[in-house]
């Protein structure tokens, strides 16, 4: 059965984001992620996670401006100091938060710089930060993203993310296997997981086309997530899809397919 947990950047997202640990806790979560700390209170966090008994699952190393459209910077040969300072700041903070997985997102193709510097940049900064990692005792995972949220993305398929983890070859380094994600660019779901089990160090969830709730559109949650505990997976499952309603109403899916007992039975 598999373990869920509730990514605060994207669900509770009608509350503050300090609240959003209380809400998930009251929801029935063991664990939450979130796309970047940075901006906020460490220890504010990390008094939340404390005092709501949650787990902190994982967190994105810092990725450049986001909001005005980077998407990570480790394949950028001009911004390797950056990248690396982001890896020891993050892992800073993972120990506050006692976070056991660090997520790097790659960055968007570069059109001044060759392809194969790209690349060589990229698999020696992935070996840093989970050479990094290792050594603080957290899980390094790399993340494609597709090229219809993400433009660009120097990772855009499942694919391309194995690669580079299979070229990096270091045994800290896992790849982030979004199942929206890899369903928008490739399918063949569960031919995937059980294939590249091996590869996968953390996983999460949303319906396509629309990144809602599973039950919205057209990935058989029931057949994938049975896929990932017949493969042997054994981590956490993030809810990383926007809630069509309200994120409570979302949830409905948790019970409605099996996974979850009904509210009244949690209590």
């Amino acid at each position: 059965m598999p373990k869920f947990a509730a990514n605060l950047s994207m669900l509770f997202t009608e509350h503050p984001f300090l609240e959003r640990f209380e809400r998930a806790k009251a929801a029935g979560f063991q664990a939450v992620e979130f796309l970047f700390p940075y901006e906020y209170e460490i220890a504010a966090i990390a008094r939340e996670l404390r005092r709501n008994e949650l787990e902190q699952v994982l967190f994105n190393l810092p990725a450049g401006n986001f909001a005005a459209g980077d998407r990570g910077m480790a394949n950028d040969p001009r911004r390797i100091e950056e990248f690396r300072a982001g890896v020891e700041e993050a892992l800073k903070i993972a120990n506050e938060l006692r976070c056991g997985r660090l997520n790097c997102l790659a960055g968007l193709r570069l059109s001044d710089v060759p392809e194969a510097t790209q690349t060589a940049t990229l698999v020696e900064n992935l070996r840093f930060a989970a050479d990094s990692a290792a050594r603080a005792g957290v899980l390094q995972v790399v993340e494609p993203l597709n090229a219809f949220d993400a433009p660009g993305y120097f990772l855009p398929t499942p694919e391309s993310g194995f690669a580079i983890v299979e070229q990096a070859a270091h045994p800290n380094l896992l790849l982030q296997y979004d199942v929206y994600h890899s369903q928008r660019m490739s399918g063949n779901l569960v031919a995937t997981i059980t294939a590249r089990i091996g590869l996968i160090g953390h996983v999460q969830i949303a319906d396509s086309p629309a990144r809602n709730e599973p039950g919205t559109g057209e990935i058989n949650y029931p057949y994938v997530l049975q896929a990932l505990d017949d493969a042997g997976y054994d981590g956490w499952v993030s809810l990383e899809y926007r809630p069509r309603d309200t994120t409570e109403s979302s949830l409905a899916w948790l019970t409605e397919m099996g996974f979850w007992p009904a509210a009244s039975a949690r209590i």
